[in-house]
């Protein structure tokens, strides 16, 4: 999948992280799921990874203060770099370019949803990305406050990129339950898919249907849906993705536009 949306597939089944998929999706000949693994290549194929990396590029000034993530005009101030360490998958050399970007991008220190809406306008300019970034920006926005902080945006990458399978499925879960109830009904699910389908699907080649999210949810949410109670509990979304190797593909779809 590239940031462009083109050349992506008809169906929901792209690869997660930009590496070829066996004929048994990322799992080994047990049955196994093989964790992928994580080059710079793959990375920059994130938009918003892209986005921090052409900021930082044409950022200016000494590091010295970037390095400890120290900005005292800022009206949030992130938590030192050891702990955000700790708490993601990235190295340090990583998050002090990560931070740097976000700090000219964003010199308050936080993101609204404008800015989630101005990247994913500029990397699909064929679609339309508004409701689909502002759903991206709900799932990163843990506070509900409207702004994102920077330790909040570097540990949801971190999940998405570089974390395991179930970590990533939590997130995807936290994606797809739109009202945070903490289960996702079939309205949700489709919600999130026909988002993603108006801002690329319908630029892909070969051209898809305009009712195939619609098919592909009612598919999914009446295997995931396993007591038929007219929602999905995280419980059920797990051991269902992780069962079922057509959803497990398909789910993941938003980790190529994030």
């Amino acid at each position: 999948m590239q940031a462009d949306g083109k050349g992506v597939d008809s169906g929901l089944l792209p690869d997660a992280n930009g590496t070829e998929l066996s004929p048994g999706g990322q799992r080994g000949d047990r049955g196994k799921w093989q964790k992928p693994r994580i080059s710079r290549k793959s990375l920059m194929k994130c938009c918003l990874i892209k986005w921090i990396i052409d900021s930082t590029t044409h950022a200016q000034g000494p590091e010295s203060s970037d390095c400890e993530l120290e900005l005292s005009t800022v009206r949030h101030q992130p938590e030192g770099l050891e702990e955000l360490q700790a708490q993601t998958q990235f190295t340090r050399k990583e998050l002090q370019s990560l931070y740097r970007g976000f700090k000219n991008e964003c010199p308050s220190g936080l993101v609204d949803e404008e800015t989630f809406k101005t990247i994913y306008s500029q990397f699909f300019p064929q679609g339309d990305a508004t409701t689909y970034a502002h759903f991206l920006f709900n799932a990163f926005d843990m506070d509900r406050n409207g702004s994102i902080r920077f330790e909040d945006f570097v540990i949801g990458l971190s999940v998405l990129l570089r974390g395991s399978e179930t970590e990533k499925l939590r997130w995807a879960f936290n994606l797809y339950d739109i009202n945070k109830d903490g289960c996702i009904t079939k309205e949700e699910m489709l919600a999130i898919m026909t988002s993603i389908y108006d801002m690329m699907g319908r630029y892909t080649s070969p051209s898809v249907r305009d009712d195939d999210p619609s098919e592909h949810v009612d598919k999914f949410f009446q295997k995931m849906d396993r007591n038929r109670d007219g929602v999905v509990t995280i419980d059920e979304f797990i051991e269902t993705c992780q069962k079922d190797e057509d959803i497990m593909a398909s789910i993941k779809l938003f980790e190529n536009v994030i």
